[in-house]
Protein backbone atom coordinates (compact mmCIF):
# COMPACT_ATOMS: atom_id res chain seq x y z
CA UNK A 1 0.00 0.00 0.00
CA UNK A 2 2.89 2.34 0.85
CA UNK A 3 4.50 1.64 -2.56
CA UNK A 4 1.21 2.32 -4.35
CA UNK A 5 0.80 5.62 -2.50
CA UNK A 6 4.38 6.59 -3.37
CA UNK A 7 3.74 5.78 -7.04
CA UNK A 8 0.53 7.86 -6.92
CA UNK A 9 2.37 10.86 -5.47
CA UNK A 10 5.10 10.43 -8.05
CA UNK A 11 2.54 10.45 -10.87
CA UNK A 12 0.90 13.57 -9.50
CA UNK A 13 4.23 15.36 -9.23
CA UNK A 14 5.32 14.30 -12.70
CA UNK A 15 2.02 15.32 -14.26
CA UNK A 16 2.17 18.73 -12.60
CA UNK A 17 5.83 19.31 -13.40
CA UNK A 18 6.46 22.35 -15.56
CA UNK A 19 9.35 23.40 -17.70
CA UNK A 20 11.39 26.29 -16.31
CA UNK A 21 9.83 28.68 -18.85
CA UNK A 22 6.31 27.51 -18.08
CA UNK A 23 6.93 27.77 -14.34
CA UNK A 24 8.24 31.33 -14.78
CA UNK A 25 5.17 32.29 -16.79
CA UNK A 26 2.83 30.88 -14.16
CA UNK A 27 4.61 32.15 -11.07
CA UNK A 28 3.93 35.46 -9.45
CA UNK A 29 6.44 37.85 -10.93
CA UNK A 30 7.05 41.52 -10.19
CA UNK A 31 4.98 43.81 -12.39
CA UNK A 32 8.17 45.36 -13.79
CA UNK A 33 9.51 42.01 -15.08
CA UNK A 34 8.58 42.56 -18.73
CA UNK A 35 11.26 44.32 -20.84
CA UNK A 36 8.90 47.16 -21.81
CA UNK A 37 7.88 47.95 -18.25
CA UNK A 38 11.46 47.52 -17.01
CA UNK A 39 12.72 50.04 -19.56
CA UNK A 40 10.04 52.53 -18.54
CA UNK A 41 10.83 52.14 -14.85
CA UNK A 42 14.61 52.42 -15.29
CA UNK A 43 14.44 55.51 -17.50
CA UNK A 44 11.85 57.13 -15.24
CA UNK A 45 14.08 56.52 -12.24
CA UNK A 46 17.00 58.11 -14.07
CA UNK A 47 15.01 61.23 -14.97
CA UNK A 48 13.74 61.63 -11.41
CA UNK A 49 17.22 61.03 -10.00
CA UNK A 50 18.55 63.89 -12.13
CA UNK A 51 15.67 66.16 -11.16
CA UNK A 52 16.14 65.41 -7.46
CA UNK A 53 19.67 66.78 -7.31
CA UNK A 54 19.04 70.54 -7.63
CA UNK A 55 15.83 70.28 -5.58
CA UNK A 56 17.58 68.49 -2.71
CA UNK A 57 20.40 71.05 -2.74
CA UNK A 58 17.90 73.94 -2.69
CA UNK A 59 16.00 72.44 0.23
CA UNK A 60 19.27 71.92 2.10
CA UNK A 61 19.91 75.64 1.81
CA UNK A 62 16.40 76.36 3.19
CA UNK A 63 17.07 74.06 6.15
CA UNK A 64 20.48 75.66 6.70
CA UNK A 65 22.52 72.47 6.24
CA UNK A 66 25.23 71.27 3.88
CA UNK A 67 23.90 70.28 0.40
CA UNK A 68 25.14 66.71 0.97
CA UNK A 69 22.64 66.38 3.85
CA UNK A 70 19.68 66.98 1.54
CA UNK A 71 21.07 64.63 -1.09
CA UNK A 72 21.61 61.89 1.51
CA UNK A 73 18.05 62.40 2.76
CA UNK A 74 16.64 62.07 -0.76
CA UNK A 75 18.65 58.90 -1.32
CA UNK A 76 17.62 57.17 1.92
CA UNK A 77 13.99 58.32 1.73
CA UNK A 78 13.49 57.09 -1.83
CA UNK A 79 15.23 53.75 -1.33
CA UNK A 80 13.48 53.00 1.95
CA UNK A 81 9.98 54.06 0.89
CA UNK A 82 10.30 51.85 -2.20
CA UNK A 83 10.10 48.85 0.16
CA UNK A 84 7.88 50.05 3.02
CA UNK A 85 5.56 52.60 1.39
CA UNK A 86 1.95 52.00 0.44
CA UNK A 87 1.83 53.83 -2.90
CA UNK A 88 3.97 52.31 -5.67
CA UNK A 89 5.75 54.79 -8.00
CA UNK A 90 5.44 57.68 -5.56
CA UNK A 91 8.70 59.54 -4.86
CA UNK A 92 9.69 60.54 -1.34
CA UNK A 93 12.72 62.70 -0.69
CA UNK A 94 13.87 65.88 1.02
CA UNK A 95 11.12 68.50 0.57
CA UNK A 96 10.68 72.21 1.01
CA UNK A 97 7.76 71.83 3.45
CA UNK A 98 9.83 69.70 5.82
CA UNK A 99 12.84 72.00 5.41
CA UNK A 100 10.75 75.01 6.45
CA UNK A 101 9.47 73.23 9.57
CA UNK A 102 12.83 71.83 10.66
CA UNK A 103 15.00 74.87 9.80
CA UNK A 104 14.34 76.81 13.08
CA UNK A 105 15.40 73.76 15.10
CA UNK A 106 18.71 73.61 13.25
CA UNK A 107 19.21 77.36 13.43
CA UNK A 108 18.47 77.68 17.16
CA UNK A 109 19.89 74.42 18.55
CA UNK A 110 22.24 72.90 15.97
CA UNK A 111 22.37 70.06 13.48
CA UNK A 112 22.32 67.30 16.10
CA UNK A 113 18.90 68.47 17.28
CA UNK A 114 17.67 68.54 13.68
CA UNK A 115 18.60 64.88 13.25
CA UNK A 116 16.95 64.03 16.57
CA UNK A 117 13.84 65.82 15.34
CA UNK A 118 13.79 63.76 12.16
CA UNK A 119 14.04 60.53 14.17
CA UNK A 120 11.24 61.57 16.54
CA UNK A 121 9.08 62.72 13.62
CA UNK A 122 9.43 59.25 12.14
CA UNK A 123 8.24 57.72 15.41
CA UNK A 124 5.26 60.10 15.49
CA UNK A 125 4.34 59.15 11.92
CA UNK A 126 4.42 55.44 12.72
CA UNK A 127 2.18 56.01 15.76
CA UNK A 128 -0.23 58.21 13.81
CA UNK A 129 -0.31 55.69 10.98
CA UNK A 130 -1.04 52.84 13.39
CA UNK A 131 -3.85 54.91 14.96
CA UNK A 132 -5.52 55.21 11.56
CA UNK A 133 -4.92 58.89 10.82
CA UNK A 134 -4.73 58.00 7.12
CA UNK A 135 -8.45 57.22 7.16
CA UNK A 136 -9.13 60.93 7.60
CA UNK A 137 -8.24 61.38 3.92
CA UNK A 138 -11.74 60.22 2.95
CA UNK A 139 -13.06 63.45 4.48
CA UNK A 140 -11.11 65.58 2.01
CA UNK A 141 -13.71 66.69 -0.58
CA UNK A 142 -13.14 66.86 -4.32
CA UNK A 143 -13.10 70.69 -4.38
CA UNK A 144 -10.17 70.65 -1.94
CA UNK A 145 -8.42 68.01 -4.02
CA UNK A 146 -8.77 70.12 -7.16
CA UNK A 147 -7.49 73.15 -5.26
CA UNK A 148 -4.59 71.06 -3.97
CA UNK A 149 -3.63 69.98 -7.49
CA UNK A 150 -3.90 73.47 -8.95
CA UNK A 151 -1.95 75.09 -6.11
CA UNK A 152 0.67 72.38 -6.46
CA UNK A 153 1.07 73.26 -10.14
CA UNK A 154 1.35 76.96 -9.27
CA UNK A 155 3.98 76.29 -6.58
CA UNK A 156 6.03 74.12 -8.95
CA UNK A 157 6.04 76.94 -11.50
CA UNK A 158 6.78 79.62 -8.90
CA UNK A 159 9.77 77.58 -7.69
CA UNK A 160 11.27 77.91 -11.17
CA UNK A 161 10.91 81.69 -11.37
CA UNK A 162 14.18 82.41 -9.49
CA UNK A 163 15.98 80.27 -12.07
CA UNK A 164 14.53 82.46 -14.85
CA UNK A 165 15.32 85.87 -13.41
CA UNK A 166 18.64 87.73 -13.47
CA UNK A 167 20.22 85.02 -15.62
CA UNK A 168 22.16 85.14 -18.92
CA UNK A 169 19.93 85.61 -21.97
CA UNK A 170 20.94 82.15 -23.25
CA UNK A 171 18.85 80.54 -20.49
CA UNK A 172 15.58 81.53 -22.19
CA UNK A 173 16.16 79.88 -25.59
CA UNK A 174 17.45 76.80 -23.76
CA UNK A 175 14.24 76.58 -21.72
CA UNK A 176 12.17 77.07 -24.88
CA UNK A 177 14.16 74.36 -26.66
CA UNK A 178 13.67 72.00 -23.72
CA UNK A 179 9.91 72.59 -23.72
CA UNK A 180 9.75 72.06 -27.49
CA UNK A 181 11.63 68.77 -27.18
CA UNK A 182 9.24 67.50 -24.51
CA UNK A 183 6.20 68.47 -26.57
CA UNK A 184 7.28 67.08 -29.95
CA UNK A 185 9.68 64.22 -29.15
CA UNK A 186 6.90 61.87 -27.88
CA UNK A 187 5.33 62.18 -31.36
CA UNK A 188 8.48 60.58 -32.77
CA UNK A 189 8.93 57.79 -30.21
CA UNK A 190 7.84 56.96 -26.70
CA UNK A 191 10.68 54.55 -25.95
CA UNK A 192 12.83 57.15 -24.18
CA UNK A 193 11.22 59.68 -21.81
CA UNK A 194 11.15 63.15 -23.37
CA UNK A 195 12.48 64.84 -20.18
CA UNK A 196 15.61 62.67 -20.30
CA UNK A 197 16.15 63.53 -23.96
CA UNK A 198 15.71 67.21 -23.16
CA UNK A 199 18.25 67.10 -20.33
CA UNK A 200 20.85 65.22 -22.39
CA UNK A 201 20.47 67.39 -25.51
CA UNK A 202 20.64 70.69 -23.66
CA UNK A 203 23.66 69.52 -21.66
CA UNK A 204 25.51 68.48 -24.83
CA UNK A 205 24.68 71.83 -26.49
CA UNK A 206 25.86 73.97 -23.57
CA UNK A 207 29.07 71.97 -23.03
CA UNK A 208 29.96 71.68 -26.71
CA UNK A 209 29.24 75.33 -27.46
CA UNK A 210 30.74 76.58 -24.21
CA UNK A 211 27.59 78.48 -23.28
CA UNK A 212 27.94 80.09 -19.85
CA UNK A 213 24.68 79.44 -17.99
CA UNK A 214 23.87 78.36 -14.41
CA UNK A 215 24.46 74.64 -13.87
CA UNK A 216 23.67 72.03 -11.25
CA UNK A 217 27.22 72.32 -9.94
CA UNK A 218 26.59 75.96 -9.10
CA UNK A 219 23.98 74.90 -6.52
CA UNK A 220 26.55 73.26 -4.28
CA UNK A 221 29.15 70.52 -4.03
CA UNK A 222 27.97 66.97 -4.68
CA UNK A 223 28.87 64.23 -2.16
CA UNK A 224 31.77 61.91 -3.00
CA UNK A 225 30.87 58.99 -0.70
CA UNK A 226 27.89 57.19 0.82
CA UNK A 227 26.40 58.38 4.12
CA UNK A 228 27.47 56.66 7.34
CA UNK A 229 24.87 55.65 9.98
CA UNK A 230 25.06 57.02 13.51
CA UNK A 231 23.13 58.56 16.40
CA UNK A 232 22.55 62.32 16.72
CA UNK A 233 25.08 64.22 18.79
CA UNK A 234 22.68 65.44 21.49
CA UNK A 235 22.22 64.72 25.20
CA UNK A 236 19.54 62.06 25.65
CA UNK A 237 17.57 63.94 28.32
CA UNK A 238 14.00 65.04 28.95
CA UNK A 239 15.02 68.60 28.13
CA UNK A 240 16.18 67.52 24.68
CA UNK A 241 12.90 65.68 24.14
CA UNK A 242 10.80 68.72 25.08
CA UNK A 243 12.91 70.91 22.80
CA UNK A 244 12.65 68.61 19.80
CA UNK A 245 9.09 67.29 20.20
CA UNK A 246 7.11 70.32 18.91
CA UNK A 247 9.19 70.55 15.73
CA UNK A 248 9.04 66.78 15.25
CA UNK A 249 5.26 66.70 15.61
CA UNK A 250 4.86 69.57 13.13
CA UNK A 251 7.16 67.80 10.68
CA UNK A 252 5.25 64.52 11.12
CA UNK A 253 1.88 66.17 10.44
CA UNK A 254 3.06 68.20 7.45
CA UNK A 255 4.88 65.19 5.99
CA UNK A 256 1.86 62.92 6.39
CA UNK A 257 -0.52 65.48 4.92
CA UNK A 258 1.57 66.01 1.80
CA UNK A 259 2.34 62.30 1.41
CA UNK A 260 -1.26 61.14 1.78
CA UNK A 261 -2.59 63.84 -0.54
CA UNK A 262 0.04 62.93 -3.12
CA UNK A 263 -0.82 59.23 -2.77
CA UNK A 264 -4.48 60.03 -3.36
CA UNK A 265 -3.54 62.08 -6.43
CA UNK A 266 -1.47 59.21 -7.85
CA UNK A 267 -4.37 56.83 -7.13
CA UNK A 268 -6.59 59.02 -9.32
CA UNK A 269 -4.02 59.34 -12.11
CA UNK A 270 -3.28 55.61 -12.28
CA UNK A 271 -6.84 54.48 -11.46
CA UNK A 272 -5.52 52.19 -8.74
CA UNK A 273 -5.87 52.01 -4.97
CA UNK A 274 -3.12 52.08 -2.38
CA UNK A 275 -2.84 51.53 1.37
CA UNK A 276 -2.76 54.95 3.03
CA UNK A 277 -2.10 53.38 6.44
CA UNK A 278 0.95 51.55 5.10
CA UNK A 279 2.09 54.76 3.45
CA UNK A 280 1.81 56.68 6.73
CA UNK A 281 3.80 54.05 8.62
CA UNK A 282 6.26 53.77 5.74
CA UNK A 283 6.94 57.50 5.83
CA UNK A 284 7.82 57.13 9.50
CA UNK A 285 10.17 54.24 8.86
CA UNK A 286 11.84 56.14 6.01
CA UNK A 287 12.38 59.19 8.20
CA UNK A 288 13.88 57.08 10.98
CA UNK A 289 16.29 55.49 8.51
CA UNK A 290 17.09 58.92 7.11
CA UNK A 291 17.74 60.27 10.61
CA UNK A 292 20.16 57.44 11.40
CA UNK A 293 22.09 58.35 8.24
CA UNK A 294 22.23 62.03 9.20
CA UNK A 295 19.65 63.25 6.68
CA UNK A 296 17.23 66.15 7.03
CA UNK A 297 14.10 64.03 6.61
CA UNK A 298 11.38 64.40 4.02
CA UNK A 299 8.06 63.20 2.66
CA UNK A 300 6.37 62.56 -0.67
CA UNK A 301 7.80 64.89 -3.31
CA UNK A 302 4.90 65.95 -5.48
CA UNK A 303 6.74 67.47 -8.42
CA UNK A 304 9.09 64.51 -8.84
CA UNK A 305 6.19 62.11 -8.38
CA UNK A 306 4.42 63.80 -11.29
CA UNK A 307 7.58 63.44 -13.39
CA UNK A 308 7.72 59.76 -12.49
CA UNK A 309 4.05 58.88 -12.91
CA UNK A 310 2.46 61.37 -15.28
CA UNK A 311 5.37 62.34 -17.54
CA UNK A 312 7.51 59.19 -17.59
CA UNK A 313 4.71 56.63 -17.13
CA UNK A 314 6.24 54.71 -14.19
CA UNK A 315 3.90 52.54 -12.13
CA UNK A 316 6.00 50.33 -9.82
CA UNK A 317 8.28 50.53 -6.78
CA UNK A 318 11.30 49.91 -8.99
CA UNK A 319 11.26 53.46 -10.34
CA UNK A 320 11.17 54.84 -6.78
CA UNK A 321 14.10 52.67 -5.71
CA UNK A 322 16.11 53.53 -8.80
CA UNK A 323 15.45 57.26 -8.39
CA UNK A 324 17.28 57.12 -5.06
CA UNK A 325 19.96 54.75 -6.32
CA UNK A 326 20.63 56.78 -9.47
CA UNK A 327 20.80 59.94 -7.35
CA UNK A 328 23.76 58.60 -5.39
CA UNK A 329 25.41 57.02 -8.42
CA UNK A 330 25.13 60.27 -10.37
CA UNK A 331 26.58 62.27 -7.46
CA UNK A 332 29.42 59.90 -6.51
CA UNK A 333 30.41 58.35 -9.86
CA UNK A 334 29.32 60.95 -12.41
CA UNK A 335 29.56 64.07 -10.27
CA UNK A 336 31.58 66.15 -12.77
CA UNK A 337 29.18 65.29 -15.62
CA UNK A 338 26.06 65.99 -13.54
CA UNK A 339 27.54 69.30 -12.40
CA UNK A 340 27.55 70.45 -16.05
CA UNK A 341 23.79 69.94 -16.53
CA UNK A 342 22.30 73.39 -17.20
CA UNK A 343 19.60 74.43 -14.76
CA UNK A 344 17.59 75.53 -17.80
CA UNK A 345 17.06 71.86 -18.71
CA UNK A 346 15.64 71.03 -15.29
CA UNK A 347 13.55 74.21 -15.25
CA UNK A 348 12.00 73.19 -18.56
CA UNK A 349 11.12 69.78 -17.12
CA UNK A 350 9.47 71.29 -14.06
CA UNK A 351 7.54 73.86 -16.11
CA UNK A 352 6.17 71.01 -18.23
CA UNK A 353 5.23 69.16 -15.04
CA UNK A 354 3.44 72.27 -13.80
CA UNK A 355 1.40 72.57 -16.99
CA UNK A 356 0.55 68.86 -17.00
CA UNK A 357 -0.42 68.88 -13.32
CA UNK A 358 -2.82 71.83 -13.41
CA UNK A 359 -6.48 70.82 -13.76
CA UNK A 360 -7.39 73.09 -16.66
CA UNK A 361 -10.87 71.58 -16.85
CA UNK A 362 -11.65 73.08 -13.45
CA UNK A 363 -11.30 76.61 -14.92
CA UNK A 364 -13.30 75.97 -18.10
CA UNK A 365 -16.28 78.37 -18.34
CA UNK A 366 -18.63 75.41 -18.85
CA UNK A 367 -17.40 73.82 -15.62
CA UNK A 368 -17.60 77.05 -13.63
CA UNK A 369 -21.18 77.69 -14.78
CA UNK A 370 -22.33 74.27 -13.56
CA UNK A 371 -20.29 74.11 -10.34
CA UNK A 372 -22.05 75.24 -7.13
CA UNK A 373 -20.71 78.54 -5.81
CA UNK A 374 -19.68 76.90 -2.53
CA UNK A 375 -17.50 74.36 -4.35
CA UNK A 376 -15.76 77.09 -6.35
CA UNK A 377 -15.19 79.12 -3.18
CA UNK A 378 -13.58 76.15 -1.43
CA UNK A 379 -11.31 75.46 -4.41
CA UNK A 380 -10.20 79.11 -4.68
CA UNK A 381 -9.66 79.36 -0.90
CA UNK A 382 -7.48 76.23 -0.94
CA UNK A 383 -5.34 77.61 -3.76
CA UNK A 384 -5.06 81.04 -2.12
CA UNK A 385 -3.95 79.59 1.24
CA UNK A 386 -1.35 77.31 -0.33
CA UNK A 387 0.11 80.01 -2.58
CA UNK A 388 0.17 82.54 0.28
CA UNK A 389 1.82 80.21 2.81
CA UNK A 390 3.75 77.93 0.41
CA UNK A 391 2.44 75.12 2.59
CA UNK A 392 0.17 72.52 1.01
CA UNK A 393 -0.89 71.15 4.40
CA UNK A 394 -2.29 74.51 5.57
CA UNK A 395 -4.27 74.91 2.36
CA UNK A 396 -5.77 71.44 2.64
CA UNK A 397 -6.80 71.95 6.28
CA UNK A 398 -8.34 75.39 5.62
CA UNK A 399 -10.07 74.13 2.47
CA UNK A 400 -11.48 71.08 4.26
CA UNK A 401 -12.82 73.21 7.12
CA UNK A 402 -14.42 75.60 4.62
CA UNK A 403 -15.98 72.67 2.78
CA UNK A 404 -17.45 71.41 6.05
CA UNK A 405 -19.01 74.81 6.73
CA UNK A 406 -20.47 74.94 3.22
CA UNK A 407 -21.80 71.41 3.58
CA UNK A 408 -23.33 72.08 7.01
CA UNK A 409 -25.00 75.25 5.75
CA UNK A 410 -26.41 73.43 2.74
CA UNK A 411 -27.67 70.40 4.65
CA UNK A 412 -29.15 72.52 7.45
CA UNK A 413 -31.86 73.75 5.08
CA UNK A 414 -32.83 70.22 4.04
CA UNK A 415 -34.69 69.56 7.31
CA UNK A 416 -38.39 70.29 6.72
CA UNK A 417 -41.35 70.32 9.13
CA UNK A 418 -44.96 69.96 7.96
CA UNK A 419 -47.99 69.94 10.28
CA UNK A 420 -51.33 68.15 9.83
CA UNK A 421 -54.19 68.52 12.35
CA UNK A 422 -56.79 65.76 12.58
CA UNK A 423 -60.42 66.67 11.65
CA UNK A 424 -61.55 66.61 15.28
CA UNK A 425 -58.80 69.02 16.28
CA UNK A 426 -57.52 66.92 19.17
CA UNK A 427 -54.13 66.00 17.69
CA UNK A 428 -51.56 67.63 15.44
CA UNK A 429 -48.90 65.57 13.65
CA UNK A 430 -45.61 67.22 12.71
CA UNK A 431 -43.72 65.27 10.02
CA UNK A 432 -39.99 66.01 10.15
CA UNK A 433 -37.82 65.09 7.17
CA UNK A 434 -34.06 65.34 6.62
CA UNK A 435 -30.87 65.11 8.65
CA UNK A 436 -30.99 66.52 12.17
CA UNK A 437 -27.62 67.75 13.45
CA UNK A 438 -26.23 70.84 15.17
CA UNK A 439 -26.91 73.17 12.21
CA UNK A 440 -30.42 72.02 11.28
CA UNK A 441 -31.64 71.26 14.80
CA UNK A 442 -31.14 74.89 15.89
CA UNK A 443 -33.92 75.91 13.49
CA UNK A 444 -36.11 72.97 14.41
CA UNK A 445 -37.34 74.39 17.73
CA UNK A 446 -38.86 77.44 16.04
CA UNK A 447 -40.92 75.45 13.54
CA UNK A 448 -43.70 74.48 15.99
CA UNK A 449 -46.86 76.42 16.85
CA UNK A 450 -46.77 75.88 20.62
CA UNK A 451 -49.57 78.20 21.73
CA UNK A 452 -52.24 77.25 19.15
CA UNK A 453 -51.64 73.50 18.89
CA UNK A 454 -54.06 71.03 20.53
CA UNK A 455 -53.24 69.14 23.71
CA UNK A 456 -51.75 66.14 21.91
CA UNK A 457 -48.73 66.66 19.64
CA UNK A 458 -47.08 63.89 17.61
CA UNK A 459 -43.60 64.43 16.14
CA UNK A 460 -43.09 61.90 13.34
CA UNK A 461 -39.39 61.29 12.60
CA UNK A 462 -39.88 58.40 10.17
CA UNK A 463 -38.20 60.41 7.38
CA UNK A 464 -35.50 61.95 9.57
CA UNK A 465 -32.27 60.86 11.25
CA UNK A 466 -30.77 62.11 14.51
CA UNK A 467 -27.00 62.57 14.18
CA UNK A 468 -25.85 64.31 17.36
CA UNK A 469 -26.60 65.53 20.87
CA UNK A 470 -27.73 68.94 19.57
CA UNK A 471 -30.69 67.26 17.87
CA UNK A 472 -31.66 65.39 21.04
CA UNK A 473 -31.41 68.65 23.00
CA UNK A 474 -33.68 70.34 20.42
CA UNK A 475 -36.32 67.61 20.81
CA UNK A 476 -36.09 67.95 24.60
CA UNK A 477 -36.60 71.71 24.24
CA UNK A 478 -39.71 71.12 22.11
CA UNK A 479 -41.16 68.76 24.73
CA UNK A 480 -40.36 71.24 27.51
CA UNK A 481 -42.10 74.13 25.72
CA UNK A 482 -45.25 72.07 25.19
CA UNK A 483 -45.14 70.73 28.77
CA UNK A 484 -45.19 74.29 30.14
CA UNK A 485 -48.48 74.77 28.29
CA UNK A 486 -49.90 71.52 29.66
CA UNK A 487 -49.59 69.70 26.36
CA UNK A 488 -48.23 66.21 25.75
CA UNK A 489 -45.65 65.37 23.06
CA UNK A 490 -45.17 61.93 21.52
CA UNK A 491 -42.08 61.24 19.39
CA UNK A 492 -42.55 58.39 16.90
CA UNK A 493 -40.85 56.84 13.87
CA UNK A 494 -37.27 56.85 15.14
CA UNK A 495 -34.95 54.42 13.34
CA UNK A 496 -32.78 52.15 15.48
CA UNK A 497 -29.66 54.31 15.72
CA UNK A 498 -31.67 57.49 16.27
CA UNK A 499 -33.78 55.76 18.94
CA UNK A 500 -30.65 54.55 20.74
CA UNK A 501 -29.08 58.02 20.75
CA UNK A 502 -32.35 59.65 21.86
CA UNK A 503 -32.88 57.13 24.67
CA UNK A 504 -29.31 57.58 25.90
CA UNK A 505 -29.25 61.40 25.93
CA UNK A 506 -32.84 62.59 26.30
CA UNK A 507 -33.32 64.41 29.60
CA UNK A 508 -29.58 64.44 30.31
CA UNK A 509 -28.53 67.50 28.32
CA UNK A 510 -30.33 70.40 30.01
CA UNK A 511 -27.87 72.66 31.82
CA UNK A 512 -30.49 74.81 33.52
Amino acid sequence: MGCARARQVSLVLSSSALSPAAWLRGSRRPSWFSPKVLRTEVLAGLVVGLALIPEAISFSIIAGVDPAIGLFASFTMAVTIAFVGGRPAMISAATGAVALVIAPLNREHGFGYLVAGVLLAGVFQIVLGALGVAKLMRFVPRSVMVGFVNSLAILIFMAQVPEMTRVPWAVYPLIAAGLALMVFFPKVTGIVPAPLVSIVVLTVITVAAGIAVPTVGGKGALPSSLPVPGLPDVPFTLETLTTVAPYALAMALVGLMESLMTAKLVDDITDTRSSKTREAVGQGVANIVTGFFGGMGGCAMIGQTMINVKVSGARTRLSTFLAGAFLMILCIVFGPVVSDIPMAALVAVMVMVSVATFDWHSLAPKTLRRMPAGEITVMVLTVACVVATHNLAIGVVVGSLAAMVVFAKRVAHLAEVTAVTDPEGGTVVYAVTGALFFASSNELVGRFNYADDPDRVVVDLSAAHIWDASSVAALDAIETKYARLGKRVEIVGLNDSSADLHAKLSGELASH
